[in-house]
């Protein structure tokens, strides 16, 4: 299946799934309200995996990004799609995931109610080609100065850097 044919589920303003169910295409094309999860990785030694997307992205396509994520499948859990998507994403598994926040993003590309997670992962990390083109451990000195210097995907930075930039 085509990634925009996808079936994404809609989110209303309360946080919750209003039952009506469009292709992925369309949430993009819309700017519709949907569900996504957020996992921030990091290491025993308190690193954060950051990565940089693809050009091939459809939103905010060859920024840097410090959480693996993406958008809720209709009937997934959030706490699975975090599951799936740190997995698909950054080959990360066989770790719990700790829930953070649920939070609210929006701006002109998207909009969506946020699931985020994070976890201690020391496996090694394996790209989904499609997704990633680049990644590396980063002390939290060094991801603050690249938030700083690089394009970041904003909403990553909108809802958790107060998880990572604050320690």
């Amino acid at each position: 299946m085509n990634p925009g044919d996808e079936l994404v589920p809609l989110y209303g303003e309360d946080g919750r799934p209003t039952g009506e169910v469009v292709p992925r295409r369309e949430v993009r094309a819309r700017n519709l309200r949907h569900a996504a999860t957020a996992v921030v990785v990091r290491n025993r030694a308190g690193e954060v995996y950051v990565h940089r997307r693809t050009d091939t992205k459809d939103v905010f396509p060859g920024h840097y990004d410090f959480a693996a994520g993406g958008v809720l499948q209709v009937g997934e859990e959030p706490y699975d799609a975090a599951v799936r998507e740190a997995a698909e994403e950054l080959g990360v598994t066989g770790v719990p995931l700790r829930p953070l926040d649920e939070a609210d993003y929006a701006d002109e590309h998207t909009r969506y109610h946020a699931y985020c997670f994070t976890c201690v992962y020391d496996g090694p990390i394996t790209w989904q080609p499609e997704e990633v083109v680049w990644g590396a451990w980063v002390s939290v000195d060094d991801l603050r100065e690249m938030v700083r210097t690089l394009p970041f995907v904003p909403d990553t930075v909108g809802l958790l850097w107060k998880v990572v930039g604050d320690v």
